[in-house]
């Protein structure tokens, strides 16, 4: 062998695991797999009740189950509509039916209003917000991910949304209506609240919240804590009224007194009139100390304090069309 082909051979031993190694490198780019999509909420099912009435079944990641959502929509539909989402107090029970609709008069009142409005079917004791660790009895909550993020394009790509919505809500649910708006101002524009309690980091608050959540087996601390984590401050409507400026505030309650509704004729009218007197009394503290807070605030709401009126939804239905003036005029409508 002569000397060029003993070097041009010494050279091939040097180079190869070279290109070999660049090749391997080459090929696992080439082979590299792509980053897990994240999942994303959708629409599985949809069952068509009425005209005006619909049952979306939405997939939620967040929650990790299917949540059944009712929907109305208005009998004439023109053009992309706002939306209105309204949340039950903790007796949401039927699976299949909103408390609004079944005691509420809602299908009946939104029949002729250019509005969406979205019922969602909410797991007992919620609250409708995130919960920090998945309960033993209750399961995944993670109310305000699907609310404020998942479901709103899916409504409105589904029923015709524009894009604008407000948030009302009773009992639990009017706490977690002014919750979630004051923690989302970007998304809802308008909030009405019946019969709510709002200082949830104050004790009589925390200890409401927590009485509610364990009435049906769960545990609050698997939703905000124990009784100094800051979470309980940070979902509190008083402490954090400043993020309601330029959102369409509406509040109601009565004072627990029996008023035109009640009667004493049987034992269940005799359990409305002191538990939901009771109930009321405080829902009262709690909205005085709204009022009081977006006073100091110089924060604009239009508030209604009945002088009679229990924890019931005679009451409630009364300040349906009350409160929609300030819910349409935030809508736009």
């Amino acid at each position: 062998m002569t000397t060029p082909e003993r070097i041009a051979m010494r050279r091939r031993r040097i180079f190869t695991p070279f290109v070999v190694a660049a090749a391997l490198s080459v090929s696992s780019v080439g082979v590299a797999t792509a980053d897990p999509v994240e999942p994303v909420a959708r629409i599985v099912d949809t069952s068509i009740a009425s005209e005006t009435l619909r049952t979306l079944s939405v997939e939620s990641p967040a929650m990790g189950v299917v949540v059944e959502v009712q929907v109305l929509t208005p009998a004439a539909r023109p053009g992309p509509r706002p939306t209105l989402y309204m949340l039950s107090g903790i007796g949401e029970e039927d699976p299949d039916n909103s408390m609004w609709l079944r005691k509420g008069g809602a299908a009946e009142f939104f029949a002729d209003k250019n509005v969406n409005v979205v019922l969602p079917l909410a797991g007992p004791g919620s609250f409708y917000t995130d919960w920090q660790r998945d309960d033993p009895k209750l399961g995944r909550y993670q109310w305000e991910t699907f609310l404020t993020e998942e479901l709103p394009p899916l409504i409105d790509a589904a029923v015709d949304g524009n894009g604008r919505n407000a948030i009302a809500g009773l009992s639990m649910g009017a706490q977690s209506a002014m919750m979630l708006a004051a923690r989302n101002p970007d998304l809802y524009s308008g909030v009405a609240s019946y019969s709510g309690c709002f200082a949830s980091s104050e004790p009589m608050g925390q200890a409401s919240i927590r009485a509610i959540v364990g009435a049906f087996g769960g545990n609050a601390d698997n939703m905000w804590g124990g009784p100094l984590d800051p979470a309980w401050v940070q979902h509190d409507s008083v402490v954090n009224a400043e993020s309601l400026r330029g959102t369409d505030v509406y509040v109601s309650v009565g004072t627990g007194a029996p008023g035109r509704h009640e009667s004493f004729d049987s034992v269940e009218a005799l359990d409305v009139v002191v538990l939901g007197g009771i109930i009321e009394v405080g829902a009262n503290y709690c909205t005085h100390r709204l009022a009081d807070r977006l006073s100091q605030l110089n924060i604009p709401a239009t508030f209604d304090f009945t002088e009679t009126g229990t924890h019931s939804w005679p009451y409630w239905v009364e300040q349906l069309p009350k409160s929609w003036p300030t819910l349409a005029g935030s809508l736009g409508i």
